[in-house]
């Protein structure tokens, strides 16, 4: 081996991180793989700002206005507009809540001898474990269900999801918010809610003074309102578009104060999670808005300057088999890309159905319409004691055959025997044929 090939070598945190996330000032600041919209939304703020700055000072040396109101005015808007782009670079430039990887799946306490059918999509990728794709905690007397994230190889914990985008399990998930280039979390969420409650604050002030300044003009000009706008062209682009973007911003701002009060997430709001059931982290408006306001922000669960072994983090990318040689990344699924390597692979393509399905949608989907009181069994089963499923198995030669199978649930609702065609022995240890 090379002297400088050593697979041991101590890297920091972040060098080795898994997640699609950019990392500035050695691991300092942690950004979305999207970073590159935060200059977008910069230039957003900022350039409307230092256009009403000049139009302030523009007024003060060269009209006969009152020079301590229009500094007043000036100053002020620049101090909310300051606000507003620290309030901005804090909600992107800080981890949102990433809870740390595992480098290999969990030992569950729960861990059956039996296969069923919502453990074939894990078993399928990890064939030696056990592993059911949700269980029940326990929150503030309510049983809420948690899903096995197997990209991250944990159990979430309640109110945790998935980013897509980052690659990252974030506790607390409410968005990916694409103008600030990162996930809002449990971390950061309080400083994108008064990013854009000072976003709309500041597009309503910027709005009221260049009104201000044109009735100004007309009176001074002793005009009518057309010809002091034509004479007054940098405060009219300014109310259009302080008009135009107060709409977003303060909808937006609007929305998430109901959520605040509600204590919901945007992520649960839109699927309809408390609609039907009870919200287990609902405090009353008052105990809500102190959680959100006046707690004090977790610290993080990563220190990404820390020094790793590369090699104990090497494990998370090949954790799961391919079906015919090497491995795969553990974050790919059944989807169009794995179709796409069979295919390469074997000559066989898996059909266009399967390639489509986004398992943890439907999960989400069912149990929403379940009203949480089901796992994924039901996807096969539908709720009936016996009746006959279809499991899709992919065989060792790329072929992909549906098969059916039953399950017999006992009177604790708990599913304790699943059959299917492949792979199984009789009590001999000889092949059923």
């Amino acid at each position: 081996m090379a002297p400088n090939s050593d697979p041991t070598k101590s890297k920091r945190l972040y060098q080795v991180w898994k997640g699609s996330n950019r990392f500035f000032c050695g691991g300092r600041l942690i950004f979305g793989p999207d970073v590159a919209s935060l200059f977008l939304s910069t230039f957003l703020i900022a350039g409307p700002a230092i256009a009403f700055c000049i139009r302030m000072y523009i007024k003060i040396k060269h009209e006969n206005t009152n020079a301590g109101r229009c500094y007043s005015i000036l100053i002020l808007g620049a101090l909310l507009s300051a606000l507003d782009l620290l309030s901005l670079f804090f909600t992107s430039g800080r981890d949102p809540g990433i809870l740390p990887r595992n480098s290999k799946p969990p030992e569950s306490d729960e861990a059956l001898d039996v296969t069923t059918p919502s453990m074939e999509w894990v078993n399928g990728r990890t064939p030696h474990l056990k592993l059911p794709r949700t269980k029940d905690v326990i929150v503030n007397g309510h049983a809420v269900k948690v899903k096995y994230c197997d990209t991250c190889l944990l159990y979430r914990p309640p109110r945790a999801s998935h980013c897509s985008i980052c690659n990252n399990c974030v506790q607390r998930f409410d968005h990916h918010c694409p103008w600030v280039g990162q996930c809002i979390g449990i971390r950061n969420y309080r400083f994108f809610f008064m990013f854009i409650s000072t976003s709309t604050i500041l597009c309503l002030y910027v709005f009221v003074c260049s009104w201000i300044n044109v009735l100004e003009k007309e009176a001074g000009n002793d005009s009518n309102i057309w010809k002091a706008m034509s004479h007054d062209i940098l405060s009219i682009i300014l109310i259009v578009y302080c008009f135009i973007a107060v709409w977003f911003v303060g909808g937006l701002t609007v929305f998430h104060f109901y959520l605040i009060c509600t204590n919901q997430t945007m992520y649960e709001n839109f699927r309809y999670r408390y609609d039907k059931k009870e919200n287990p982290y609902n405090k009353g408006t008052t105990g809500n808005l102190g959680e959100m306001f006046l707690s004090k922000i977790p610290p993080s669960l990563n220190d990404f300057r820390s020094f790793v072994e590369e090699s104990e983090h090497m494990v998370m990318g090949s954790m799961m088999p391919n079906f015919m040689k090497g491995h795969i990344s553990s974050k790919e699924k059944i989807d169009i890309e794995m179709g796409n390597r069979l295919a390469e692979d074997t000559g066989y393509s898996l059909p266009e159905i399967l390639r489509n399905l986004e398992f943890d949608d439907f999960e989400d989907e069912l149990m929403i319409k379940q009203e949480g009181e089901r796992d994924m069994d039901s996807f096969f089963l539908e709720g009936q004691d016996m009746k006959p499923s279809d499991v899709i198995s992919i065989l060792g030669s790329g072929t992909v055959r549906t098969e059916q199978s039953s399950a017999s649930k006992n009177g604790d609702g708990e599913f304790m025997e699943s059959y299917s065609a492949r792979n199984e022995t009789d009590t001999s240890g000889k092949p059923i044929m």
